[in-house]
């Protein structure tokens, strides 16, 4: 990979340490990149699309972001550690084979986010095509635009990790310029006492409040399963509080995009004409914009959505060749998935409502994203940060056996705890006008599936190594932390394949 036009050669295999030349800086570029855009803006127009005040919104946006920033950054810690994706590290908690989950959610997690980059920078391209120059926004064209975005994202990501770190390096500071030089165009109109339209006491606002941090929360949390995939570049060595601090100062940085949508909201709710869905927010920012920053937008439309694109799509193609090693490449798998995921896209916009699709999608991931990463975190702190790598790709090579071999391949102890919490999670799910868990229904429609999956499945999982240890072998020469030392077990039951 010595040239940007090199196709990256390193699959799912541990990266050897003469190739890791990564930075916690550059974990900071692809998480902040993956984030400076449209999408995030969106994101950040949900407290005002749900009712709240300014005030309010920008509540629920600090403090959901900081929830998320705080559980993500721990996951940092697997890729410089083991040298391979987040899925493949799971296999230490969940098993060989219970490592699938973790697959699952990536595979979920990608079609979502990467969908939402196509679409926003799709929609915001030819909206503003259509503003600057007249030209119609079909069918035909925004479908063109999809197209081609999808595209130069599939191909950027078959190119692999270092030209995908070049465009994040220039989307950074690109997209963050052009957000800064659109502000002024919304400043004169801006009133910060905008009061929305739920208020303490109302019947909705709680849930209200409680759906926007946990929409915000999501953002972060989005890339519970995908930070390995960076982090397998940075070297083992690197200080455990460089990367974590890489990984807040990212999520510290997309208050700008968050914002950005935030602010503009407001305007939207009051000076948006009436053909403009409430939901449509880049409709509503175009209709908006003065002509001089119609082309501002449009460039943070493309650049943002490239970028966003890349981090969502490029860690799935990965793992589907750790899945697949006969049938997949990492080029073909990145492929592969890339086709599935622009026939989502095409299939959401056009046949059904893409924005409940993204919507019933981001909830599924939160209810079971939080166990996996809760699961994940307790089980790096339990084992002390102790890891086999070559025992991590047993499944990768066809083989059995190893000291994550468990049952049958499966970690019992942890798959169901993430079964526990991802279900509860789902029972307090609350999207709304989609769907709400029973719970939730009970609660006043309270959506408080992030916390109570967390929260459900960490637990579960505790009691359950207290109740059923793991084999001591996997604790290293050290022990286990927050745990009785487990009994050892003949060593036969850990021989290699």
């Amino acid at each position: 990979m010595s040239r940007l036009t090199d196709i990256e050669t390193h699959s799912f295999e541990q990266i050897p340490a003469r190739d890791r030349l990564a930075r916690p800086a550059d974990l900071f570029r692809l998480l902040f990149g993956g984030c400076n855009t449209f999408s995030t803006s969106a994101l950040g127009s949900f407290p005002i699309l749900v009712g709240l005040s300014l005030r309010d919104g920008v509540l629920a946006l600090l403090v959901g972001l900081g929830i998320g920033s705080v559980l993500l950054a721990p996951m940092s810690l697997f890729g410089p550690r083991n040298g391979t994706n987040d899925p493949v590290s799971s296999g230490a908690h969940f098993g060989i084979h219970g490592r699938l989950v973790g697959s699952f959610l990536l595979l979920l997690t990608a079609i979502c986010f990467f969908a939402l980059a196509v679409w926003s920078s799709g929609d915001a391209l030819v909206g503003g095509a259509h503003a600057l120059l007249g030209l119609a926004a079909t069918p035909l064209m925004l479908g063109s635009a999809y197209a081609f975005f999808a595209a130069l994202v599939v191909a950027i990501c078959i190119y692999g990790f270092r030209l995908m770190l070049w465009v994040n390096k220039i989307a950074v500071w690109t997209a963050s310029g052009l957000f800064l030089v659109a502000v002024p165009a919304f400043a004169g109109a801006f009133d910060g006492s905008y009061a929305g339209t739920l208020h303490a006491g109302d019947t909705g606002y709680w849930p209200a409040l409680v759906a926007a941090a946990t929409v915000a929360a999501s953002n972060p949390l989005s890339f519970s399963s995908t930070l390995g995939d960076w982090g397998r570049y940075i070297p083992e060595g690197t200080s455990r509080w460089r990367l974590m601090a890489a990984v807040l100062a990212a999520q510290a940085a997309t208050l700008l995009p968050l914002g950005f949508g935030l602010i503009t909201a407001t305007l939207m709710a009051t000076q948006a004409p009436s053909y403009v869905q409430a939901s449509d927010y880049i409709g509503g920012l175009l209709a908006i914009s003065p002509g001089w920053c119609l082309l501002p937008v449009c460039l943070i439309a493309i650049v943002g959505g490239i970028s966003t694109g890349t981090t969502a799509l490029y860690g799935t193609g990965l793992d589907m060749a750790s899945i697949f090693p006969r049938w997949f490449s990492r080029a073909g798998g990145t492929l592969a998935v890339g086709l599935l995921s622009m026939a989502v896209i095409f299939v959401g916009r056009f046949v059904f409502n893409l924005l409940e699709s993204v919507s019933t999608f981001a909830a599924v991931i939160s209810a079971a994203s939080c166990p996996w990463l809760a699961i994940m975190v307790i089980g790096f702190v339990t084992r002390r940060g102790h890891y086999l790598p070559a025992d991590l790709q047993v499944f990768n090579r066809g083989q059995r056996g190893g000291h994550y071999w468990f049952t049958g391949g499966w970690n019992l102890r942890a798959l169901a705890a993430w079964a526990v919490g991802t279900g509860l999670g789902l029972l307090c799910a609350h999207v709304p006008g989609l769907f709400t868990g029973p719970l939730s229904a009970r609660l006043g429609d309270l959506d408080l599936s992030a916390p109570v999956s967390l929260l459900a499945g960490g637990l579960s999982y505790l009691a359950l190594l207290r109740t059923f240890p793991e084999p001591e072998a996997v604790y290293g020469p050290r022990g286990p932390a927050l745990l009785p030392r487990p009994r050892r077990l003949p060593s036969a039951l850990h021989r290699h394949a």
